[in-house]
């Protein structure tokens, strides 16, 4: 995203640097590999472009930024072990590059070297960052749990689905914001609404991920469409076309998501069917439209000039903005 390149830029260098040459290699090359994949990184670009957009230096954020990235990428590394995934960014994954145990221990490593770079901050400013990102990695792990529980439940609902998804991906977008507005020592109001509007264009994010899952471009989508279907996840779309559809397609939608055919065109087609005609991907798109536009509306109670509230709307835009 080119509004977040020039703090990209300047978090790639200090991200460079941030783990030292350390014995044993064992441990510190999985770490520093995970970090070399690259990624987008835009949770820490949003910690340092929340310290720049309340007046600070961003580079103050950086610690901070820091902490959020190496978190992230720590739970990148358990992911992949819970998946059993091979490929991480189109390379090998670190459990699959070395060994389960290998990668596991550097993981805990990473989540430790996160939070020492709090330390590089006062006292008081270090207990507030420490207790959110606390806060923050348990949901995480929490929402990491529910949607492991969801895999053998028959009774999900959209609330608790919507909760899990708030959790395991919205929170570390809404913290990474939150972190800059605290750096900068913001108004606790401020810095609550700019936690709240990351949360929830974190939530519009994910869902349109799901109805682009089903629905995307396969050419801009950026992964298999259709995967959720494959896989038999219940999303929002699964979720929503239970609740409105006919007794008959429910039982049919339960029934596809049971099975695991060798060529699974036929499948996705008729799923796909089955959200549209039950109007699953309509209130889809209504509720990625409700947190969508309840995230910028919190910005027009932030205290900031107008200008930087229309790039945090450019921002919310640039990320929804995936093809269909």
């Amino acid at each position: 995203m080119e509004i977040l390149k020039k703090y990209n830029t300047a978090l790639q260098e200090c991200l460079g640097k941030a783990v030292a040459h350390k014995e044993p290699h064992q441990l510190y090359d999985p770490i520093k590999y995970i970090l070399s994949l690259g990624g987008k990184r835009i949770r820490p670009a949003l910690t340092l472009m929340v310290c720049d957009f309340f007046g600070s230096d961003f580079k103050k954020a950086m610690n901070a930024a820091l902490a959020v990235e190496l978190f992230h990428n720590f739970s990148l590394i358990h992911d992949d072990i819970m998946d059993n995934a091979p490929l991480r960014r189109g390379e090998k994954t670190v459990h699959e590059k070395w060994d389960v145990n290998t990668a596991i221990l550097s993981g805990d490593a990473m989540l430790i070297l996160a939070y020492r770079f709090f330390e590089n901050y006062e006292p008081y400013m270090f207990q507030e960052l420490a207790k959110l990102f606390s806060e923050t990695a348990l949901q995480v792990c929490e929402g990491q749990q529910h949607d492991m529980d969801f895999e053998t439940r028959d009774n999900v609902t959209l609330v608790e689905y919507i909760q899990m998804i708030d959790h395991k991906t919205a929170v570390l977008l809404g913290a990474a914001m939150k972190m800059g507005a605290i750096v900068t020592e913001a108004s606790e109001g401020d810095k609550d609404k700019i936690y709240q509007f990351g949360k929830n264009l974190g939530i519009a994010f994910q869902l349109q991920d799901d109805y682009l899952d089903v629905f995307g471009n396969p050419e801009t989508f950026g992964k298999q469409v259709g995967g959720d279907i494959i896989s038999n996840k219940k999303t929002i779309l699964y979720l929503m076309a239970l609740g409105q559809s006919s007794s008959a397609q429910a039982e049919e939608l339960e029934h596809l998501f049971s099975i695991n055919p060798k060529n699974p065109t036929d499948k996705i087609a008729t799923v796909r069917e089955i959200f549209l005609t039950s109007g699953a991907a309509e209130a889809t798109r209504e509720e990625i439209e409700k947190y969508n536009n309840h995230a910028f509306s919190l910005l027009e109670g932030i205290n900031i000039s107008e200008d930087k509230k229309e790039m945090f709307r450019q921002f919310g835009k640039d990320l929804m903005e995936r093809n269909v």
